[in-house]
């Protein structure tokens, strides 16, 4: 066993050192976000070392050697994690000492043909890619949550209303359909945000490309990229703009998952009564004893809401940057990653909670929906051959001098009515979202990537 070796010097490094406060200021939580990227720094570098011995810019039983250390270190980090040691400034020194403490001088030739700002990017493209996967099963998985909840319940009657006014009849499966199609739209800018990272910046090196002959088109298939970055310098400006991209999907997302939370905190309280949620779910107060706050709900609407600001504030950061790269987007890496997590949460706890959000029955009886059947009046003398015109008028008359009949008071449950327009209260259309969802189901993109060393044990 060898010896224990200092850490390396910085791989930018010379022989003055940096100023204390200048370290800790431009470093900031970057090794702590670098943690999470260790095991796709170390994919990246298997294909990495896999190529420079494929090319002859090592001796294959060099490349051999590194491949062999890394895929052991790589399945100790996806066992019990890594943690970057004192004294070493990132991800990618930390696997380059491990290297060379167990190979020796070997260690040290992992860096030939490559820069940080290459290897940077590329980590973060594999670990964008496999989050995105991940954040698009779970809201796939949602999706299911609803429609079912949307079988279950979707006759109940629900008024519909429009500038917090009392507008028409509408169904909780209407209402509930409405988000699973949202959540379904998503899947669409998810899917971009997938495909922005599916592109392959290796071998870009500080930017400008390196004189040595690698082969990226080899790493590009070796890590199941979809294409290859082409140009060096597009490939460090899609730093930054691969995390909008993503920023801009897990937005689109929580904008859905917010607006749902929030018609649930709304129709919740006495005014509304038109949802329940069983008492364990719901928070009490301290001097109001028959207080049910839906703060499941409340704290999900914020934590999406801020999610919302990521896109801006990720455009911010990278307002004005002239091509290559610069030490401003360090701050991106420190914002999306939290991101993702928090993105995963709130798509987790909304799919905990939406198979107890119950719709409460009877509620069309109430007095205050006395007029929402209105545009069924209007629509009834239409059929009768009156100009709908004035039959609006008539109707709007009858409104205003008190003389407008209702009739008898709506059903609490809405009949199924497949002759109805598809997307109406009598007709949802639950079934087809269904086939919609079925026939977006992830696995064509989780699996996409089966046969490849970069997906064979994922953490």
């Amino acid at each position: 066993m060898k010896p224990p070796m200092n850490p390396p010097m910085k791989l930018w490094e010379k022989n003055t050192p940096l100023d204390a406060l200048v370290e800790l200021f431009t470093v900031g939580n970057d090794r702590t976000m670098d943690e999470r990227l260790a095991r796709w720094d170390v994919v990246g570098s298997i294909a990495h070392a896999t190529m420079l011995g494929q090319v002859g810019l090592l001796p294959m039983s060099t490349a051999q050697a590194l491949v062999q250390e890394l895929s052991t270190i790589l399945q100790e980090i996806d066992a019990h994690g890594i943690s970057i040691e004192d004294g070493v400034e990132d991800i990618h020194s930390q696997i380059e000492l491990e290297l060379t403490r167990r190979l020796g001088d070997v260690g040290k030739t992992i860096h030939v043909g490559r820069s940080r700002n290459d290897q940077v990017a590329v980590d973060l493209k594999l670990f964008l890619r496999h989050e995105m996967r991940q954040l698009r099963s779970d809201v796939h998985a949602r999706i299911k949550i609803m429609l079912d909840v949307a079988d279950e319940h979707g006759t109940t009657s629900l008024p519909g209303y429009t500038h917090y006014q009392v507008a028409m009849p509408s169904s909780f499966a209407l209402w509930v359909g409405g988000y699973a199609e949202a959540l379904l739209e998503d899947l669409r800018v998810v899917d971009m945000a997938i495909d922005a990272a599916n592109a392959n910046p290796l071998g870009s090196a500080a930017g400008y490309g390196t004189s040595l002959p690698i082969d990226r088109q080899q790493t590009t298939r070796a890590l199941n990229f979809d294409r290859l970055h082409v140009t060096s310098t597009f490939a460090q400006m899609s730093r930054g703009r691969t995390e909008k991209l993503v920023a801009m999907a897990m937005a689109q997302v929580a904008s859905t998952l917010a607006r749902f939370a929030m018609d649930v905190v709304q129709y919740m309280s006495q005014n509304y009564a038109l949802l329940t949620l069983p008492d364990h779910l719901t928070t009490g107060s301290s001097i109001m004893p028959h207080k049910k706050n839906p703060d499941v709900f409340e704290v999900l609407r914020a934590r999406c809401n801020r999610l919302q600001s990521l896109p801006t504030e990720l455009a911010l950061v990278q307002t004005n940057l002239p091509s290559g790269y610069h030490r401003d987007l360090q701050f991106v890496k420190d914002r999306i990653i939290p991101a993702l997590d928090e993105m995963r949460l709130c798509v987790h706890v909304a799919q905990a909670m939406v198979p107890h959000v119950r719709p409460i029955g009877g509620v069309m009886h109430d007095s205050r929906y006395r007029y929402i059947d209105s545009v069924d009046r209007v629509n009834d003398l239409v059929a009768q051959g009156v100009p709908f015109r004035d039959a609006y008028r008539a109707i709007a008359d009858s409104i205003a001098n008190g003389t407008y009949n209702a009739g008898s008071p709506l059903p609490d449950h809405v009949p199924n009515d497949a002759s109805a327009a598809i997307g109406s209260p009598g007709n949802p259309g639950i079934t087809l979202l269904r086939e919609r969802w079925v026939s977006s189901h992830p696995s064509s993109h989780l699996n996409s990537n089966s046969n490849s060393r970069s997906e064979s044990s994922t953490s």
